[in-house]
């Protein structure tokens, strides 16, 4: 895998439109790097007329203009050293809402600089060593300027997991998720982190240019500073505080924006990410479609398409996809490589220090939920219990959980036997008692996610976490003996939890009833494939072998757990069961939300909408009975 993994990098160098539009800036033939040879030298009458217009220059003999170029249109304006300026003519700009300003430089300082077709310069105290490429607008900003060699961010080595190393990820401008995970958690392969070493440092390199970058119609305005930085077309930099060393990534229809007092270093920000009011980002890369905002803070991390951090900090961390961060909260030292979770107000997911050193870190299992104020000790490793919930308040020592769907809360009773610092665990709470979060997860990625480049697995209920649920499932069914109250020492996997029996009993239940759902849903899926390719007999299905992974996962499954035998209008009609009571149950996990609101707040029912009237209950309920309809007509036709 990981292989595949770099040779799908690898291929970035040759495919890369970004890295193409690089190379074509670094090697353009000609008199201009914009214009090529399509440039001439300023003609007396020009310079006179500048010069009345109020510009100035040392040499105009160093200042090139494109053919057609009015000088009517550059206005209060210095010139130094070698600087090119393109045909500034066009419709007007729009720079505010309702206030469009026609192209032109006007009262700017331009220090061995290109200036593209249509742009507008104004108000800015220095472009210095910069291509500004067709239609982009600059005004109001203080410094635009670049160094010799500059690499926009790339190359830059960010600490994942371990604040003080040992799962550094050189980072590039088109990183992937993926990737960045393998070079972060397959330390072991040393092979592979020297490849990838080595190439990071060749994109780095591809990278170099002798200027900054203003890409075609961006817009950079009321900046204070921006330094080394390459910014892509339609990018918006707005009121930004300062930009340094950094590439933003940005398409048309894809704008990324960084402004409102933002401070942006030493990183790279992918398409259509966005970095605002007052935030604080370094030494990170941001992928697509993510967001930092609200004073949040990152630091030498990456986070994944289509997260957010907003208010809190987040420092030396892998996180994932569709991650919500946006309450005061810390999150140091983790890597959370599924994503999908959630970090609550005041939560504390950051004992990395253990007074030695700050090199202690955390897994976190896809879909992840810490609570209120929690306090996660650290090393944790939640990454075989996904979509489990750290309830509000629970301090957790350092500890390995391996049961998916599970809650985690403080004691709820005082046992002669639990160890002080212990909290109770109910493995499978989450589908027991509350479906309703699972299943809107689901709808909500799938309907939020806006990346283009990342491929996301949407089902909750897919082969890898059944295997934790057949797993956890297993340890809570092998006992010794039957007992009150369970240990690890007990069941292994609990962490450093106790589990009470009646949620050893109940998570069983709600396991085997998951995994008998999505064994039943899958070999519905396969009876429709026969019936829609005319295939006829089915009396082999669990028996028969075939080439379908997908398939061969759940023929297998059924055979294992015993469904294989009962007849396929059995199985059907159980299936048809399960859909109505998982709406059912999806309704009453939001109902009781409901009850307890209604029986603490007076007007609640008034201000809150009931569960038979909350748009995704509906939606449950007729997904469900069209899922039921379908199955009927199944069986009608497997009975003609």
């Amino acid at each position: 895998m990981t292989r595949e993994l770099l040779t799908h990098a690898e291929a970035l160098l040759a495919d890369s439109s970004f890295l193409a539009d690089i190379e074509r800036l670094r090697l353009r033939p000609g008199r201009s790097r914009l214009h090529e040879d399509g440039v001439r030298p300023l003609e007396g009458p020009e310079i006179r007329e500048l010069e009345s217009l109020g510009n100035r220059c040392g040499d105009w003999s160093r200042v090139l203009v494109a053919f057609g170029f009015d000088p009517s249109s550059v206005v209060n304006s210095e010139f130094y050293g070698n600087c090119v300026i393109g045909v500034l003519d066009g419709p007007p700009v729009e720079v505010e809402p309702g206030v469009a300003l026609p192209p032109g430089v006007r009262d700017s300082v331009i220090i061995d600089a290109e200036i593209g077709d249509g742009c507008l310069i104004a108000k800015t105290g220095m472009i210095s060593r910069c291509i500004v490429c067709r239609g982009a607008v600059v005004i109001g900003v203080g410094s635009l300027a670049a160094g010799e060699g500059a690499a926009f961010g790339n190359g830059v080595e960010i600490s994942c997991g371990i604040e003080t190393g040992g799962r550094e990820v050189l980072s590039f401008a088109e990183l992937t998720m993926p990737l960045a995970t393998a070079v972060a958690m397959e330390r072991q392969d040393r092979e592979f982190i020297a490849a990838y070493g080595d190439f990071a440092r060749r994109y780095m390199e591809a990278c170099r240019l002798p200027f900054g970058v203003v890409g075609e119609d961006a817009m950079v305005r009321n900046t204070v500073r921006v330094w080394n930085c390459c910014i892509g077309r339609r990018a918006i930099v707005d009121g930004a505080v300062l930009m340094e060393n950094c590439t933003v990534l940005s398409e048309n229809d894809e704008r990324t924006e960084i402004s409102h007092g933002a401070v942006v270093r030493n990183t790279c920000v992918q398409w259509g990410a966005r970095i605002t009011t007052l935030a604080i980002v370094e030494s990170s890369l941001l992928m697509e479609h993510s967001h930092v905002e609200r004073h949040g803070k990152v630091t030498h991390s990456i986070i994944g398409p289509n997260s957010g951090v907003a208010e809190g900090e987040v420092t030396s961390s892998l996180v994932g996809p569709f991650v919500g961060f946006h309450h005061q909260a810390l999150l140091i030292a983790a890597l959370w490589p599924e994503g999908k979770g959630n970090v609550g107000y005041g939560a504390n997911v950051g004992s990395n220090h253990t007074g030695k050193a700050p090199d202690q870190e955390i897994i976190c299992g896809e879909g992840l939920f810490f609570g209120l104020g929690v306090n996660i000790k650290f090393p944790s490793n939640f990454s075989d219990a996904p979509y489990s919930i750290i309830a509000t308040g629970v301090d957790a020592l350092p500890q390995r959980v391996e049961f998916p769907f599970s809650l985690i809360n403080r004691p709820a009773l005082q046992h002669p036997d639990v160890s002080e610092g212990f909290n109770e665990i109910l493995p499978g709470w989450v589908l027991a008692r509350n479906i309703y979060s699972i299943r809107r997860n689901e709808l909500k990625f799938r309907r939020r996610n806006l990346a283009r480049r990342s491929v996301f697995d949407f089902d909750v209920f897919r082969p890898d976490i059944i295997d934790m649920m057949l797993a956890a499932r297993d340890r809570l069914s092998d006992i010794q003996e039957q007992k009150t109250v369970y240990f690890p020492r007990d069941i292994p996997g609990l962490g450093k939890n106790y589990l009470l029996e009646r949620g050893r009993r109940a998570g069983i239940e709600a396991y085997n009833y998951y995994i008998e759902y999505f064994a039943l849903s899958g070999l519905e899926r396969r009876i429709l494939a026969h019936i829609d390719e005319g295939k006829t007999g089915l009396s082999d299905i669990f028996i028969h072998e075939t080439g379908d992974h997908g398939w061969e996962y759940v023929r297998k499954l059924l055979m294992a757990e015993g469904f294989a035998s009962r007849t396929i209008k059995e199985n059907l009609t159980r299936l048809a069961e399960m859909h109505e009571r998982i709406a059912q149950s999806t309704q009453v996990s939001k109902e009781k939300d409901d009850g307890r609101g209604s029986h603490i707040i007076p007007d609640y029912r008034f201000a809150h909408r009931c569960a038979h009237e909350d748009p995704f209950i509906i939606e449950t309920w007729e997904e469900a009975r069209r899922n039921i309809a379908r199955i009927w007509r199944t069986v009608k036709a497997l009975d003609e």
